[in-house]
């Protein structure tokens, strides 16, 4: 289950409130859709992000994401040992797993992210699309070997 008392975006970040700043990280969900993450890119400190624009990258085996910043601020800590111990993110997502800590501009902003019990029905939503392109994929593959196999049976009119 995931913590009640953090906000949530659809690119799948975190955010937690702690007095004046925000805890940023990424989601289970994230972290397994990805799986075997091998490196992040993450901002220095000092450098001041804006919402909904990309402040890093988290690469697995199979892909490179953006990390999207949920709030705007100035960056005033990076947790240097995710760089050095990927497996953080995996075991503890939600704790030891944070990714930075954000002195928030607009808090504000914090009403444009989701609760987790919308998150919970947004990813619901996300899968049951991913299910459907899936299915509609592998129906269009079916098509097109079919149209093939009919195209391999006619005869040729020049015999």
């Amino acid at each position: 289950m995931r913590p009640t008392d953090l906000k949530y975006t659809e690119s799948h970040e975190w955010i937690r409130i702690e007095r004046d700043e925000a805890v940023i990280g990424i989601t289970d969900y994230a972290i397994k859709e990805l799986s075997d993450l091998v490196h992040v890119e993450l901002p220095d400190v000092g450098e001041s992000l804006e919402q909904d624009a990309p402040f890093g990258e988290v690469e697995s085996v199979k892909a490179v994401s953006d990390l999207i910043a949920p709030l705007s601020g100035q960056v005033t800590a990076v947790n240097e040992e995710i760089a050095a111990d990927m497996d953080l993110l995996a075991e503890d997502p939600y704790d030891e797993g944070w990714l930075i800590k954000l002195h928030v501009d607009d808090p504000t902003e914090l009403e444009s992210l989701m609760t987790a019990e919308e998150y919970e029905e947004f990813i619901k939503a996300e899968e049951a699309g991913a299910k459907e392109e899936k299915e509609e994929e592998e129906e269009d593959d079916e098509d097109e070997e079919e149209e093939d196999e009919d195209e391999d049976e006619e005869p040729d009119a020049s015999e």
